[in-house]
């Protein structure tokens, strides 16, 4: 099987989210920039389909989205996928800046980058809430472990 946890492309979530505005950079509109989020989504890794259920659905998405953290050296990683091509494009975006990070350092990264981004206003205002609440229980996993 094939690891569904989202490995760092960047050593850091600020290297991560810099590495981000740049890609979206480069395109002139958010069609394009729609266009990447969407590519984006469909290099995450595959997600396991017994996951796909009710007990890892991230609450307050539109579109049905799932996660699954654990923990390795210290470091929490995320798996995830949604039943929309964008929404999966924003759930990697998200675990592009949050998985394998330490607790600390996910906590310590306000998801305000979203708004810097301009994605929260480049989205309907459902799609802005629901990569509102998947950053909120990343955060809220990181909160919840030990130390």
């Amino acid at each position: 099987m094939i690891d569904p946890f989202v490995r760092p492309e960047e050593v850091t979530a600020a290297a991560a989210i810099e590495a981000i505005a740049e890609d979206l950079s480069l395109f002139d509109d958010w069609m394009d920039r729609y266009e990447f989020i969407i590519g984006m989504g469909r290099k995450l890794p595959p997600f396991p389909g017994e996951w796909a259920n009710d007990s890892h659905r991230v609450p307050g998405c539109q579109s049905r989205v799932w996660m699954e953290a654990v923990v390795r050296d210290g470091n929490l990683f995320f798996a995830g996928a949604s039943d929309a091509a964008i929404v999966s494009g924003l759930v990697a975006l998200l675990l592009r800046v949050y998985s394998g990070r330490s607790p600390a350092e996910i906590l310590a990264t306000d998801p305000v980058f979203l708004k810097n981004l301009g994605l929260l206003e480049a989205l309907s205002t459902n799609r802005g809430n629901g990569i509102a609440a998947m950053a909120r229980k990343v955060r809220e996993v990181a909160a919840m472990q030990p130390g």
